[in-house]
C-alpha cells in the first residue's frame, strides 16, 4: 500500500514530522504571509482582542468543551513555532506556500437559481471578477509537484456589494477548497494534543501523533495526499460546512468546484519540479479554462455541521451547479503578479453573513487565522492584500 511504501522510504524520525507538516498546512489553508526575520518572540495578542464566534443552534452547531480556550492555545503554539522557525530568515506562508499561480477569473452566477440557492453572492445572472490561487498544501515551498500532496484552490470574489464578516473596507467573498472531500479532525482537544506532540522536542511525543489524531483522522490525512496533472482539471471541496441565507430560510451547505470537461491530461513521464505551474501556464496561454462551482445543501439532520470527518454522500445530498468560472486566456507568471499573489490574503471569514462559516474547524480557523495573520504582518513590512491592485492588468 501507499502507507507501507512511505514507511519503507521515510526514516522513522521523519514520518511523524511530515504528518505534522501536512496536518498543520491543511488546517491553516489560506493564511497569508511573507514575514521578515529577526523579531523577538513576543505574544502579539491580548485577551481583550479575543472574541470567539457565536454558534447557530438552529443549524445544530454546538461548542466542544473549552473550545474557545483550546483554539486560543493552539493559536499561541503556532505563533511561538512561527517566531522560532523564522527568527533568522525570511519566511513564506506556512500553509500552501507554493503557488502554481494566481489567475484572473470571472465568476458568473447561473441565470436562474432555485429560491433556496439565491442568497448572498448567488444573485442570478450576476458576474464577479475574481482572483484564484492554485497551490500545494505542503509547508515545504521547494517540494517537487510530483510528490503526493494536498492541492488547494482559493477563490476571491471582488466588489461584493456588502461588507464581509470581518468588517473590512474591501468587500470580498472567499471560497477555500482542497482536492479532498473531508477533514482529518473534528475535536479541538484532539487537535491541541496533536499540536503539542508535533511541536515537542521529544521524539517519543512526535511518534504519538497518529494516536493523537486517531485511526480515522490519520487515514484521512494520508489519503488527502495525491498526485494531479493539472490544477484546472482537478475537483476541489470545501470539506467543512457554511451557512447559505439568513433568517428562517438559512441552511447548511458545502461547496465544490470541478472542471467543465471530464478530460484529464496524463502526468508527464519526466515531470519538472514545477510542472503544475507549467501546466497552468501552458493551458492559459492557449485558451480559456472553464470550471463549475457547486453547492451541496444538507438534506438530513444526520449530516452534522460539527463532523467534518464524514462525507455528505452525493447520492443522499446532491451538488447543484450555481456558477460558471471562466478563467480567460492570460499570462499570469510575471514578477509583479507573483508578488501580488504572495501578499494576497484568503480566509473563510472573508464571507458575507449569508455565507457564514459553520462548525468547530471554521470557528477555530477564525481565531488562528486572525492571530497568525497579525503576527506575520507585524513581523513583515509588506501589507496584507485583500483586493485587486493588479486587477485591470
Amino acid at each position: 500500500s501507499s502507507f507501507r511504501a512511505r514507511r519503507q522510504s521515510m526514516p522513522n524520525s521523519a514520518r511523524p514530522m511530515r504528518l505534522g507538516l501536512l496536518f498543520h498546512a491543511i488546517l491553516l489553508t489560506g493564511i497569508t504571509a511573507n514575514v521578515e526575520a529577526n523579531t523577538s518572540p513576543v505574544m502579539l495578542t491580548s485577551p481583550k482582542d479575543f472574541i470567539y464566534p457565536d454558534v447557530d443552534h438552529g443549524l445544530a452547531e454546538s461548542l466542544y468543551p473549552n473550545e474557545a480556550a483550546t483554539a486560543k492555545e493552539i493559536a499561541n503554539i503556532i505563533e511561538m513555532t512561527i517566531r522560532k522557525q523564522y527568527s533568522t530568515d525570511i519566511a513564506l506562508r506556512d500553509a500552501h506556500p507554493k503557488a502554481h499561480g494566481c489567475v484572473r477569473a470571472e465568476f458568473k452566477i447561473n441565470e436562474t437559481l432555485p429560491q433556496n440557492m439565491a442568497h448572498g453572492v448567488f444573485i442570478p445572472g450576476k458576474t464577479y471578477q475574481a482572483w484564484i490561487r492554485f497551490s500545494n498544501g505542503s509547508s515545504n515551498a521547494k517540494q517537487a509537484d510530483i510528490k503526493k500532496d494536498a492541492r488547494g484552490m482559493a477563490i476571491k470574489l471582488l466588489a461584493v456589494p456588502e461588507k464581509n464578516l470581518l468588517d473590512e473596507p474591501a468587500a470580498t467573498q472567499d471560497f477555500i477548497m482542497i482536492n479532498h472531500p473531508v477533514f482529518f479532525v473534528n475535536d479541538p482537544a484532539r487537535y491541541l494534543s496533536f499540536m503539542q506532540d508535533i511541536n515537542s522536542d521529544r521524539f517519543l511525543k512526535k511518534l504519538h501523533v497518529p494516536f493523537a489524531l486517531g485511526a480515522k483522522g490519520t487515514w484521512i490525512a494520508l489519503n488527502t495526499r495525491n498526485k494531479i496533472s493539472n490544477p484546472l482539471q482537478t475537483r476541489y471541496w470545501s470539506m467543512v460546512p457554511y451557512q447559505l441565507g439568513v433568517g428562517t430560510h438559512r441552511q447548511a451547505v458545502k461547496y465544490s468546484a470541478r472542471a467543465c470537461s471530464s478530460v484529464v491530461s496524463p502526468i508527464p513521464v519526466t515531470p519538472q519540479k514545477d510542472f503544475l505551474r507549467e501546466a497552468l501556464r501552458t493551458t492559459l496561454q492557449d485558451r480559456d479554462a472553464c470550471m463549475e462551482f457547486l453547492v451541496q445543501p444538507r438534506t438530513s439532520s444526520s449530516m452534522s455541521v460539527e463532523d467534518s470527518m464524514t462525507e455528505w454522500k452525493e447520492d443522499q445530498a446532491p451538488f447543484y451547479k450555481v456558477a460558471t468560472i471562466r478563467i480567460p486566456q492570460q499570462v499570469f507568471d510575471t514578477p509583479e503578479q507573483n508578488k501580488f499573489c504572495e501578499n494576497l490574503s484568503f480566509t473563510p471569514w472573508h464571507a458575507l453573513a449569508e455565507h457564514k462559516p459553520l462548525g468547530a474547524i471554521n470557528r477555530m480557523r477564525k481565531v488562528i487565522y486572525d492571530q497568525i495573520s497579525r503576527v506575520r504582518h507585524e513581523m513583515n513590512s509588506a501589507k496584507k492584500t485583500n483586493a485587486n491592485n493588479v486587477g485591470d492588468q
